[in-house]
């Protein structure tokens, strides 16, 4: 499937959000598609496969997990019949009224702008300006229904749409039948270290609560046993009054921490000590920047980075870190 940073866009920008398998739509007549393709290349008709699978309604949303914004590449800007589009290259918050569509059989298959394989059957979407990889929550108005995807294409390029779902995505929310409204909210990364991504989740979707008794042990500066706990701190703001105590900017920062492989890189009593170390990491090393998060745990401040989405994520993480830093992280698993 062609891609951004050749000037050329997928089929589905142009054929997309045919929404009845008899739908078809085509690019303009006139004037050239960039890239050099012909208009009547492109396929004519798209939809469902015959045969779809089973319980597709049950898929499971996307997982966020911080994933790095490729520089480059597919957020790179490119233009679309005479459109210029200004992809998003760093981690902010973006919402988004408008129309939706999906794709389906067609480009099942092909490589998308990420060039990532196109999954119909997966939760997965495509977006003109959002950052490539991002996670977004996407919510039908009209029925309440929300669900995660993974934002790994770009489109659509249709004047009032803000979003191009999977086919799977789109049935869970029940747009088959046409384009219709909905609400689009891309995840951040705090949002995803936080857990904040999770609100509104029924109690039997909700992550298991750490137990008390502690689930990992590393030697700590003060000499204190390690405990466990799921508080996350988040620097003070600048504007926060000065004759605030440390105690309070703490208590008003927490939050709960997110489910997930996390890589414990040290613990302290003060939480300057835990500041100074997340400072330098992630001056010196800034894929680490998104990833690290500071935990007040009792007495301690843990200095983490994650969360991952599996143990050898994790590990790979570890390594990297044992090489560029001369850090041995601790592996910690929260539920």
């Amino acid at each position: 499937m062609p891609r951004p940073t050749d000037l050329i866009t997928r089929g589905s920008a142009l054929t997309l959000a045919l929404l009845l398998a008899a739908c078809a739509s085509r690019p303009p007549s006139s004037g050239p598609v960039p890239g050099g393709a012909r208009p009547g290349s492109w396929p004519d008709r798209d939809g469902p496969d015959a045969r779809p699978p089973p319980d597709l309604d049950k898929v499971p949303n996307a997982a966020p997990r911080v994933e790095a914004i490729r520089k480059g590449g597919p957020n790179k800007p490119y233009e679309v019949l005479g459109q210029r589009y200004d992809p998003v290259a760093e981690d902010r918050p973006m919402t988004e009224r408008g129309l939706a569509s999906w794709y389906g059989r067609k480009f099942h298959g092909k490589p998308t702008s990420s060039g990532e394989v196109y999954n119909m059957y997966a939760m997965t979407a495509a977006h003109a300006t959002m950052p490539i990889p991002s996670y977004a929550r996407v919510r039908n108005p009209a029925n309440g229904r929300e669900v995660i995807v993974r934002v790994n294409d770009r489109g659509p390029f249709h004047p009032g749409r803000v979003i191009d779902l999977s086919y799977t995505a789109a049935l869970k929310l029940d747009l088959l039948r046409g384009v219709a409204p909905v609400e689009v909210e891309r995840i951040t990364y705090e949002d995803i270290r936080t857990g904040a991504w999770m609100r509104g989740r029924g109690p039997a979707d909700a992550p298991t609560p750490l137990p008390e008794a502690p689930v990992y042990a590393a030697a700590s500066p003060s000499g204190a046993p390690e405990t466990t706990g799921t508080q996350a701190l988040r620097r003070p703001s600048d504007t926060q009054a000065d004759a605030d105590s440390l105690d309070d900017k703490i208590n008003r920062l927490s939050v709960a921490a997110a489910p997930g492989f996390w890589l414990q890189l040290g613990a302290f009593s003060r939480l300057d000590g835990a500041e100074q170390l997340r400072e330098r990491l992630a001056r010196e090393l800034d894929w680490t920047a998104p990833l690290l998060a500071i935990f007040r745990e009792k007495s301690l401040h843990r200095l983490q980075l994650g969360p991952f989405g599996s143990r050898d994520d994790a590990r790979a993480a570890a390594q990297r870190l044992r090489l560029a830093a001369a850090i041995e992280p601790v592996l910690v698993e929260r539920r």
